[in-house]
C-alpha cells in the first residue's frame, strides 16, 4: 500500500489554479463554471490528504454561499473522511467530489486532467 503525504509542487500549482479559477468565476456570478473548477481541483488533488480536504472545504463553502442544503449535507462526510482515504490510497479515481455523485464511484478523468496527472505518476 502506498501512503500519500505531500503533493508534487507542479501538481499543487494545477490544483491551486483550478481553485483560483473557481473563485474568479464565483465572483463573476458564473456558478456552474465555478463549481466545475472545484470538481477539476478535486480530481487533481484527491490523492493527497491536504488538497483533497481543502477541495471539499471549498465545496462546502460554495454550498453554504448558494444555500444548497443537499450539497452541504453531502460534503460533511466527504470533508471528514476524504483526507484519510487519500492518505491510505483508497480514493475513487476521477470522482468529482460533489453530492450529486456517490462518494466511492470511480469516474472517467477528462483528457486534459489525465495528461496533467500522468506527469506525476
Amino acid at each position: 500500500m502506498k501512503l500519500y503525504f505531500k503533493i508534487p509542487q507542479g501538481l499543487k500549482a494545477e490544483v491551486d489554479k483550478e481553485l483560483f479559477e473557481s473563485k474568479k468565476m464565483f465572483q463573476n456570478g458564473k456558478l456552474q463554471l465555478s463549481w466545475r473548477h472545484l470538481e477539476r481541483a478535486h480530481i487533481l488533488g484527491q490523492s493527497y490528504p491536504i488538497e483533497h480536504t481543502l477541495t471539499h472545504w471549498q465545496m462546502i463553502c460554495f454550498a453554504f454561499k448558494i444555500k444548497n442544503t443537499k450539497e452541504i449535507l453531502g460534503q460533511i462526510p466527504r470533508l471528514l473522511v476524504g483526507g484519510v482515504k487519500s492518505f491510505v490510497g483508497e480514493i475513487p479515481v476521477g470522482n468529482t467530489g460533489g453530492a450529486n455523485v456517490p462518494p466511492l464511484k470511480p469516474m472517467e478523468i477528462p483528457k486534459d486532467l489525465k495528461q496533467i496527472l500522468s506527469n506525476y505518476q
